[in-house]
């Protein structure tokens, strides 16, 4: 998404993603698999979970990857207003989308892939796609799957 346009984000790419130090954890518990339910620690999510039709169940509940969807995007955004917040831009009305796909892999399991949505409706699209980048090597969603899965990023 580069095209020369000096941005200075305060991110250079790495190589080691992994963190020096934890600073949170967050603690889930999955109840029956994908037709149960999930809990969280703290208590604060208590949600039943169901297959979608699409892969045979009856959809009467949120699934693994809706939740995958709300924390990429969620995650994403985040970096993306902390780069952005570094290099001086107004974020204004931006907001990030996720949708995450599931399917068999070539090796008799399933893998996913990823489409992010980003709009940033008041920045110059150049400057724009600087920060998507420089938010693509912040977020720990991007650094974990980097390598692992397809994510395209859309800039609109």
């Amino acid at each position: 998404m580069t095209d020369g346009t000096a941005v200075d984000t305060g991110v250079e790419p790495t190589v080691d993603t992994r963190p020096t130090k934890i600073m949170y954890v967050a603690e889930a518990t999955a109840h029956g698999g994908r037709d149960g339910y999930v809990t969280s620690q703290d208590g604060r999510i208590q949600l039943k979970v169901a297959m979608p039709p699409e892969l045979g169940g009856d959809g009467n509940g949120t699934n693994p990857e809706q939740l995958f969807a709300a924390g990429y995007s969620s995650c994403f955004h985040n970096a993306l207003i902390l780069v952005g917040n570094r290099a001086g831009y107004d974020l204004t009305g931006s907001t990030v989308a996720a949708k995450v796909g599931i399917g068999p892999n070539k090796h008799h399991g399933y893998g996913l892939a990823v489409a992010l949505s980003v709009s940033l409706p008041v920045l110059d699209r150049e400057i724009a796609a600087k920060l998507v980048d420089a938010a693509h090597e912040v977020c720990p969603y991007s650094n974990a799957t980097r390598g692992n899965i397809d994510v395209t990023i859309l800039l609109g």
